[in-house]
């Protein structure tokens, strides 16, 4: 994946990447795309999430996994089909027989919980593929500060890419121009 930088008018240097970022979405990301709680907080969780799917939807290679896809499957809720259309026609990206191993290494070193399907499972796809991104809203177990560390230094030991874990709030950028 190559980058570049350009001089243009909003400064000596901008970053312009050449290839889209290939953005991995996580269960929770249709899930508040279509959330109905009236909670200020889940209010301003789906305004956030669709502001980002519409700027990434037209910019970024956006991909999912079976996993999501069975995830959202599971139970019964009233978004249910609207999830499932929103993600069905993102790219599947393939559960190869090493994620498995990277999803057990996990677990092992207590990066994630012990649920071979869960939240192990998404980390180890988007990091074997080499996603520039892991979008989510699950801040427990993915997108914590308190969990990087540990994820960079098992992946390093295993060889492996090191995507961004974030929330669709992190991806929406702005500006830092200061008048």
């Amino acid at each position: 994946m190559s980058r570049s930088f350009v001089l243009d008018a909003a400064g000596p240097f901008s970053y312009e990447p050449s290839v889209p970022s290939r953005v991995y979405v996580e269960t929770s990301i249709p899930s508040f795309f279509f959330e109905e709680r009236p909670q200020p907080d889940m209010v301003a969780r789906r305004d956030w999430t669709r502001e980002w799917w519409a700027a990434a939807s037209a910019t970024s290679e956006l991909v999912t996994s079976v996993a999501v896809i069975e995830e959202l499957e599971r139970g019964q809720f009233g978004s249910q089909e609207h999830c499932l259309r929103l993600v069905g026609e993102l790219p599947l990206l393939a559960i190869e027989p090493p994620i498995l191993e990277i999803v057990q290494t996990y677990i092992r070193h207590q990066v994630m919980p012990a649920d071979p399907v869960g939240d192990a499972l998404r980390v180890a796809l988007a990091a074997y593929h080499r996603c520039d991104f892991l979008v989510t809203w699950n801040c427990k177990h993915i997108a914590n500060a308190n969990k990087f560390g540990h994820i960079r230094r098992v992946n390093a030991m295993l060889g492996l890419f090191n995507p961004a874990l974030v929330t669709p709030l992190e991806l929406l950028g702005g500006t830092d121009n200061v008048h």
